[in-house]
C-alpha cells in the first residue's frame, strides 16, 4: 500500500479540544491508500441565499489519529469563486439554512445559531438545554419546526426508579431495537414561535402531542421528512403512526397535514374512513390483500418527504406502492390541494425516483434525481407525466435544489473517480437537450490531483436465461493489457441497491483499483435502473437467476478479458453481497481463491427473526419457516441458505460483522467464521463491538481498509 504523510498536523485549542480541518497530505506512490481516502473532506448539506448570489455547505472531516470527525461550514458565491470558511472553532456546526439574504441559521451544541454571511456575529436563538436535533423555520419567519427526542416506553418498559443502576430492560413487543440501538425514545417534531432577532421562544407545541409514534422516522429520516406550506399555516410531515409488531412488518407510512393555527391533522394518503386490515405477521404481505400497485385512494407503502409546489397548491413526495416492501419502485405522488386529486407522475420512468424538486407551479414541474442503467441522472417532469432527460453522464447526482431564479439547480454528483463536489446545473429543454453542469467546489483536487486514476469502462454481458446485464468495469491506474491482474467479483447489497456511479469510503473502487485489482461490478438481477421486471426477481429467489448473474460476469470477464487472471479471482460484498459471498462460497466450482463477506445474512431461519425490521424478510423470504403450508418461494428459501452448504467450501474467507448491527445480528458472521474453522479452512473475522450495519469511526475504517487488502494480498497476490 502507498504511504502518506501528513503535513499539516492537527492542533490544539486553548480548551485541549481537538481541531480537525482540512488535511494537506503527500501521496508517495500515486496510489489510493486507506489513509489518503479518510483524509478526503466530504460534503453534505448545501443551500442557496433567498436571492441566489451565495451558497452556504458543509463538509466533514475526519482524524484517524483522533478517532474523531468535525463538521464545518463554508460560504461561497453563487459561481463557486471567494470560499470562506465560516466555522473557526472546535465545536461542530452543521444544518445551514437562510433566515434571510445576510443571516444564516445553524446548529451546533443541541441549539439553533445565527450568523452573518462573513460568520461573525454569532447569536444564540433556541435555548433547549442542548436538545435541538434538526430544525426548519416557516417561509415568513414567525415559527420554526424543531425535532427532539422524548421518551418512550412503549415496548421497553421503564425501570423502578429505586433502581437507577439496573441496566436490564423488559421488553413487552417488537421493534424494541432499530438499526444500531434500543428504542427508549423517539424524535417529535415541536412548533415554537420567533420573535425578534430570529429568537427562538419556549413555546414549542409536540405535532404528535399523545402520540406515541417517531417523526422523522428510524433509522434514516431527517428533517426533509417535514415541510411548511408557503403560507406558513401547515406542516406536512411523514409517520409510520404504527409501534411494536403492527410496527416491525409494516412500511406503511403516511403523509400528513397539520394546522398550526387548529391543531388539526389530516391524512392524505389515507381516506377519513380507512380501516387497517387485519394481517397475519407470519405471511408474506405479498399474498394479503393489502396492497394495491395503483391504488391512489388508499397508499398501503413508504410514502414520505413531502414538498409544497411554490404557489401551494400542490404537495409531492416519495411514494411506494406496497406494504412492507422496503424497495418497491419509488415513484413521484402528486396531490392538487385544491381539487384532491392524486397522480402517480412517473409512471413512464419504470425506476426509482431518490430525490426531486419544485421548479414552478406551471404545469406542475419537477426536476428529480433517478437511476437508470447503472447511473443516477437529472429528469424533468409535468403534471402530464411527460418526462425528459436533462443529463446523461457516467455519474450519480446524488441531491438537488431549486435556485430562486427559477432557471438553475444546485446538485452534489459524485463517481467512482471523484468523491461528492457542489455543481450549477442549467437546463435545457431544446434537442438535443445541452444542459450545462458547472463545477463550483473542488474540495479534494489537492489529493486527486496526486493520485492515478482507475479507468471505468461498461460491459454489457449476456446472461444465463440470454438477457443483456450492465457490468463495469474498473481497471487499475497505469494499465497495462499485456499484463495480468487478480479481479475482484463485487456482489452488491440492498439486495435491491443499483450498482451505479456510488462513491463510498468503504466500498471504494479507486481503492481497489489503486491497490492492482481489477473490480467486476455486475448490475444483477434485482437492481433498480432496468425495470420492475428485473427489479423485483429477486424477491423469494436469492439464489436464483441473481447468483447466475454473478457469475455470468465473473465468467465473461475470465473468458474475454486477457488481462483478467483466471487463477487469482475473488469475491467481496457487504449485506446482501455478504450473504452472496457466503452462498457462492458454497457454489463456485473452484472460481475463486479469496472471499470476503461483511455483514452478510448466513443462516437465513435464524436471519428470519433475529431482524428488527420484520417486513424485510418477510418480504424477501416470502414466508415463516416454521409455517408448514409455506409457499414455494420460502421453501427453496430456507433450503438454499449458506449455512446449509458449508460442507462444500474450500476457499479462504474473511468474515466482518459489527456487533451493533440489529439489521443482521453479528451472531451471522461469527457463525459463519466458526463453521469454516471447523471445517478446517482458512478463515480471518474482524468484529467491531461498536459498529453497525456500517463501519464509520476513522480507525475503524483503517483497520477495515488494512485488513481487507492484506487479506486479498495474501491469498491472490
Amino acid at each position: 500500500m502507498g504511504l502518506v504523510l501528513l503535513l499539516a498536523p492537527l492542533t490544539l485549542s486553548a480548551e485541549s479540544e481537538v481541531k480537525i480541518g482540512k488535511q494537506n497530505i503527500t501521496i508517495k506512490d500515486g496510489r489510493m491508500s486507506p489513509e489518503a481516502l479518510w483524509a478526503m473532506g466530504r460534503i453534505s448539506a448545501y443551500s442557496a441565499s433567498p436571492d441566489g448570489s451565495k451558497i452556504v455547505y458543509q463538509v466533514g472531516y475526519y482524524s484517524v489519529k483522533h478517532n474523531k470527525s468535525h463538521h464545518v461550514l463554508y460560504m461561497m458565491n453563487a459561481d463557486g469563486s471567494n470560499k470562506l470558511l465560516l466555522t473557526k472553532g472546535d465545536k461542530n456546526e452543521t444544518d445551514a439554512t437562510w433566515l434571510d439574504n445576510e443571516t444564516i441559521a445553524f446548529l451546533t451544541g443541541g441549539e439553533i445559531w445565527s450568523m452573518k454571511t462573513d460568520g461573525a456575529d454569532r447569536k444564540q436563538l433556541s435555548n433547549t438545554g442542548g436538545a435541538v436535533e434538526g430544525f426548519k423555520f416557516a417561509p415568513d419567519g414567525k415559527h420554526v419546526i424543531i425535532l427532539k427526542s422524548i421518551p418512550f416506553h412503549e415496548v421497553i418498559k421503564e425501570n423502578p426508579k429505586d433502581l437507577p443502576k439496573a441496566t436490564g430492560r423488559l421488553v413487552t413487543d417488537l421493534m424494541y431495537r432499530h438499526w444500531d440501538h434500543y428504542v427508549e425514545s423517539i424524535q417529535h417534531p415541536f412548533v415554537f414561535s420567533v420573535g425578534d432577532g430570529f429568537s427562538v421562544a419556549n413555546d414549542g407545541t409536540d405535532i404528535l402531542d399523545g402520540e406515541p409514534y417517531e417523526c422523522p422516522m428510524e433509522p434514516f429520516g431527517g428533517i426533509e421528512q417535514l415541510a411548511w406550506s408557503n403560507d406558513s399555516k401547515e406542516i406536512a410531515y411523514t409517520c409510520r403512526k404504527k409501534t411494536g409488531l403492527a410496527y416491525s412488518i409494516s412500511t406503511d407510512s403516511d403523509i400528513y397535514i397539520y394546522n398550526i393555527g387548529t391543531r388539526e391533522t389530516r391524512n392524505l394518503c389515507k381516506p377519513a374512513d380507512y380501516v387497517e386490515p387485519k394481517i397475519d405477521p407470519t405471511k408474506t404481505m405479498k399474498t394479503q390483500a393489502v396492497n394495491s400497485k395503483d391504488n391512489l385512494k388508499n397508499l398501503p407503502g413508504y410514502d414520505q418527504n413531502p414538498k409544497f409546489s411554490p404557489d401551494g397548491r400542490y404537495v409531492a413526495w416519495l411514494s411506494m406502492s406496497r406494504n412492507g416492501y422496503e424497495s418497491d419502485r419509488q415513484r413521484l405522488c402528486c396531490m392538487d390541494l385544491k381539487t384532491g386529486e392524486k397522480r402517480f407522475l412517473t409512471e413512464s420512468f419504470d425506476s426509482h425516483v431518490d430525490d426531486f424538486c419544485w421548479s414552478d407551479t406551471k404545469d406542475a414541474m419537477i426536476y428529480f434525481i433517478g437511476v437508470w442503467h447503472a447511473t443516477e441522472n437529472l429528469y424533468a417532469i409535468n403534471w402530464k407525466g411527460e418526462v425528459k432527460q436533462l443529463t446523461d453522464t457516467w455519474t450519480d447526482f446524488g441531491s438537488l435544489q431549486m435556485m430562486n431564479n427559477k432557471k438553475q439547480l444546485i446538485a452534489e454528483r459524485h463517481s467512482y473517480t471523484a468523491p461528492a463536489d457542489l455543481y450549477i446545473v442549467t437546463p435545457n429543454f431544446k434537442k438535443p437537450v445541452k444542459t450545462t453542469v458547472q463545477k463550483l467546489t473542488n474540495e479534494n483536487q489537492h489529493i486527486l490531483d496526486q493520485l492515478d486514476k482507475p479507468k471505468v469502462q461498461q460491459r454489457w454481458v449476456k446472461t444465463s436465461d440470454g438477457k443483456e446485464m450492465l457490468t463495469w468495469i474498473i481497471l487499475p491506474p497505469n494499465f497495462d493489457e499485456t499484463k495480468k491482474y487478480p479481479t475482484l467479483l463485487f456482489c452488491e447489497g440492498g439486495p435491491q441497491s443499483p450498482v451505479s456511479q456510488f462513491w463510498s469510503y468503504r466500498w471504494n473502487f479507486f481503492i481497489m483499483a489503486s491497490q492492482g485489482y481489477i473490480v467486476v461490478a455486475p448490475n444483477r438481477r434485482g437492481l433498480p435502473g432496468f425495470g420492475q421486471e428485473w427489479l423485483e426477481e429477486i424477491s423469494g429467489d436469492w439464489t436464483g437467476q441473481c447468483m447466475k448473474d454473478y457469475l455470468a460476469a465473473i465468467d465473461d470477464a475470465a473468458q474475454n478479458l486477457p488481462y483478467v487472471d483466471k487463477d487469482r479471482m475473488g469475491a467481496v460484498g457487504a449485506s446482501f453481497g455478504g450473504f452472496s459471498v457466503y452462498y457462492l462460497a458454497g457454489h463456485h466450482d473452484k472460481r475463486f481463491k479469496a472471499f470476503i463477506a461483511h455483514d452478510g445474512a448466513f443462516n437465513l431461519e435464524a436471519m428470519y427473526t433475529e431482524t428488527e425490521e420484520n417486513w424485510f424478510s418477510n418480504w424477501e423470504y416470502d414466508d415463516a419457516y416454521w409455517n408448514k403450508d409455506r409457499t414455494a418461494n420460502a421453501d427453496r428459501t430456507y433450503k438454499n441458505s449458506p449455512h446449509l452448504f458449508v460442507d462444500k467450501w474450500d476457499t479462504p474467507i474473511l468474515c466482518i460483522h459489527g456487533e451493533k448491527d440489529y439489521r443482521i445480528n453479528a451472531t451471522q458472521g461469527m457463525s459463519a467464521f466458526n463453521a469454516a474453522r471447523m471445517r478446517g479452512i482458512e478463515a480471518e473475522l474482524l468484529i467491531f463491538p461498536d459498529e453497525n450495519h456500517w463501519v464509520l469511526k476513522p480507525q475503524n475504517g483503517i483497520l477495515w481498509q488494512r485488513t481487507f487488502f492484506d487479506f486479498l494480498n495474501k491469498h491472490l497476490k
